[in-house]
């Protein structure tokens, strides 16, 4: 890679990064563009080079987090492993992404209950393919109840974002047996009879 390109790439996820990091203290409206450079080290217009607006930025960043998920969820799946044993694995990845990436939580819980969301033309489903494939092998194998394997993302999604949140809040502090547990529950509400 060329130097040029690489400062290129540089600067534009050093933007990234800093305005997760900002959104999570001062929220979407409390972050403007100035905020951002001073934080990311880079001049205004440097931003306005990657990103035409302060709505690109946020969709751009949403972009970056959810593919940054999307990759992590499958992270050491075994397709030798008993099927309940990778959803297992895949379910801790999942939450052991929020405890790793406290900004990221805030942010894509944020903006999936933003105007951005509503607004956005957003290729979710493509990203998560290989996740709603992974459920939908679970539906076909029977080891799930037969239902849109698009709906078991909300249903988990729900149950882990709230344990982290609890967990980052110092609210209740979970071990991962303590996890394995909740993983097993919803294992137990969305397995076929």
């Amino acid at each position: 890679m060329n130097v040029q390109l690489e400062d290129i790439c540089g600067k534009r996820e050093t933007v990234l990064n800093s305005t997760l990091t900002l959104i999570r203290q001062y929220g979407f409206h409390g972050t403007p563009m100035s905020m951002i450079a001073k934080h990311a080290g880079v001049a205004a217009g440097t931003i306005y080079h990657y990103f035409d607006s302060k709505d690109a930025l946020i969709n751009a960043l949403y972009l970056h987090e959810s593919t940054r998920l999307a990759a992590a969820l499958l992270v050491g799946d075994d397709e030798t492993q008993p099927y309940k044993e990778r959803f297992t694995r895949c379910m801790l990845n999942h939450y052991n992404f929020y405890l790793s990436n406290p900004d990221s939580l805030y942010f894509l819980e944020q903006y999936a209950n933003s105007p951005y969301a509503k607004s956005q033309v957003d290729n979710h489903e493509e990203r998560f393919r290989h996740v709603i494939s992974f459920f939908e092998y679970g539906i076909k194998n029977k080891y799930f109840k037969n239902i849109d394997a698009k709906l078991l993302m909300p249903i988990i999604k729900g149950t882990l974002v709230a344990a982290a949140n609890f967990h980052l809040r110092e609210h209740m502090v979970f071990s991962e047996e303590d996890i394995k547990v909740v993983i097993s529950m919803i294992w137990d509400g969305i397995k076929k009879q």
